[in-house]
């Protein structure tokens, strides 16, 4: 076994996971169980699973394909992925200031 690589595997994914919508869920559900227990194993069985069908889709893609193209693959993705957060908080922050510069419209109503 690589211990190294087992390290850098633990602490990538238990920071990634750290205030995920998946830890808020565990805490809602655990908050609100008898059994927290039940909560704890179902939660880490899942997480279980979902990583093993990584590693697996993972090893799969690395039979199929050259290591340098799915390096290439995996930035192309993150950088897609930064963009896209970029350019949405810079669109946020215009939906913002251009709603506090605007006046709201009165419709005056005739009494008539």
């Amino acid at each position: 076994m690589d211990w190294q690589l087992f390290g850098v595997s633990f602490i990538t994914i238990f920071l990634a996971e750290l205030g995920d919508k998946s830890q808020v869920a565990a805490i809602a559900l655990g908050g609100s169980s008898k059994f927290p227990k039940s909560v704890f194993f179902g939660t880490a069985g899942a997480l279980l699973l979902a990583s093993l069908l990584g590693v697996l889709a993972g090893e799969g893609a690395a039979h199929l394909l050259p290591a340098h193209l799915l390096k290439a693959i995996a930035a192309l993705g993150f950088a897609i992925i930064a963009l896209r957060l970029l350019f949405a908080k810079q669109e946020e922050d215009e939906e913002d200031s251009s709603s506090e510069t605007e006046t709201p419209a009165i419709a005056l109503s005739d009494p008539d």
